[in-house]
């Protein structure tokens, strides 16, 4: 009888919050979530593997890695219900998922036949601060992932998985279940899914702006007064939208 693997409830996005978050870049919303306090949004390390991914949105669903420990961390380990297998099985179409490696650089979380199975699952990216392995099979599988790079061994060589959907710490950055992940060419930013719609508004209002002050930078207008705007200028971009 096939195991039975539990999907934790996670919300979708609506449709106008994910048109509207894969319009805004990652360098907007660290700006945005710096003016509501947030300061350590931005997961280090986790870099595109590819060049020209698109922009991608998604709820975070979490996998959490501990250092290796020997009794543990073992190819037998793989066949477990608490796997990174069953992580996989668990995950419900459209999410992000945030791997907490510890920054683990020498053994692979994933290779390329785990990350086919997230690709046939409807996954939308992979993201962590570790490395993966089987590079070339990785890009063949066209799963977006972000990460730091690619080692060889397996995971098992540096790392035991623990269990999925728990708080974790990727890249230096606290994420939960059901936060939401932004990531493009500058890397991968957390909104935390309480902050989502008044995060969402800013950045939509500060992307226009920005559109608009680059209009003004190509015709000639000097900085000062323009980026950040004064009261003139903000008059008159006002008047502009109108």
């Amino acid at each position: 009888m096939p195991i039975e693997y539990k999907t934790p409830d996670v919300t979708p996005l609506g449709a106008e919050t994910l048109a509207a978050l894969k319009g805004v870049t990652t360098a907007t919303l660290t700006t945005i979530l710096l003016k509501k306090g947030l300061r350590n949004v931005w997961i280090r390390g986790a870099k595109p593997i590819r060049t020209g991914q698109p922009r991608l949105v998604g709820r975070a669903f979490t996998l959490r890695f501990v250092p290796a420990r020997e009794d543990l961390a073992t190819p037998e380990s793989w066949s477990s219900p608490i796997s990174t297998r069953g992580a996989i099985e668990a995950m419900p179409d459209g999410v992000i998922a945030v791997v907490d490696a510890i920054g683990v650089q020498d053994a692979g979380i994933f290779g390329d036949i785990l990350c086919a199975r997230m690709a046939k699952r409807g996954i939308t990216a992979l993201v962590s601060d570790g490395v993966v392995r089987d590079a070339a099979g990785v890009l063949g599988t066209g799963l977006p992932v972000w990460c730091s790079g690619v080692a060889a061994p397996a995971s098992v060589a540096g790392l035991t998985f623990v269990d999925w959907q728990l708080p974790v710490g990727c890249g230096g950055v606290a994420i939960f279940p059901n936060d939401v992940i932004v990531a493009d060419d500058d890397g991968a930013v957390v909104i935390p899914q309480a902050l989502l719609d008044a995060v969402v508004g800013a950045a939509v209002e500060q992307e226009a702006m920005e559109a608009w002050i680059m209009t003004e930078v190509e015709r000639g207008v000097p900085l000062p007064g323009l980026y950040p705007m004064n009261a003139e200028t903000k008059a008159r971009y006002e008047a502009s939208r109108k």
